[in-house]
């Protein structure tokens, strides 16, 4: 059985003139990153490893969820790759890793999140919201081998403020 932690990076700033993969998040992305972050600890979510995004905005969100859910910074991975808007390059990226993670949570992005849960997941979404999170679990023991899985939960910020 796999587990798949997926999160959108939190609600970013259009402030300074920067190109896209630069966006840090807005006052509200990083309130709703502790907010969520506070959620998941609550719900004693303990991922294997954890990969980010290398955006700016995404690498923040991992760094603020992080604090709360007891994962050392140190563990924390960047992937280049899931700087993505694409469910099908999300896939590759997540069946690229190694069988010895049971739970495996990432930072990435929109439209490919929202996608993907749909596709993979057995509940459907209009839109995965900045730092909402979905977790999905797959009967196999190998991620090469992901297909459909089912939707365990989600936590959105709108539904715990």
């Amino acid at each position: 059985m796999k587990k798949l932690i997926i999160s959108r990076h939190g609600k970013s700033s259009w402030e300074l003139n920067v190109r896209d993969h630069d966006r840090v998040l807005n006052q509200r992305g990083i309130d709703d990153g502790h907010l969520v972050g506070k959620h998941l600890k609550e719900m004693n979510i303990k991922p294997d490893l954890i990969w980010s995004s290398t955006a700016a905005r995404a690498l923040q969100t991992a760094t603020i969820v992080t604090e709360y859910i007891d994962y050392s910074l140190s563990k924390l991975r960047l992937n280049r790759n899931l700087y993505t808007f694409s469910s099908d390059e999300l896939k590759r990226v997540i069946q690229s890793c190694t069988d010895d993670v049971d739970t495996l949570m990432i930072f990435s992005h929109n439209h490919g999140i929202t996608d993907f849960v749909n596709r993979y997941g057995n509940k459907a979404f209009d839109n995965v919201p900045t730092t909402g999170v979905v977790q999905l679990i797959f009967d196999t023991n190998q991620w090469s081998d992901i297909t459909r899985g089912s939707t365990q939960f989600y936590v959105f910020p709108k539904h715990i403020r």
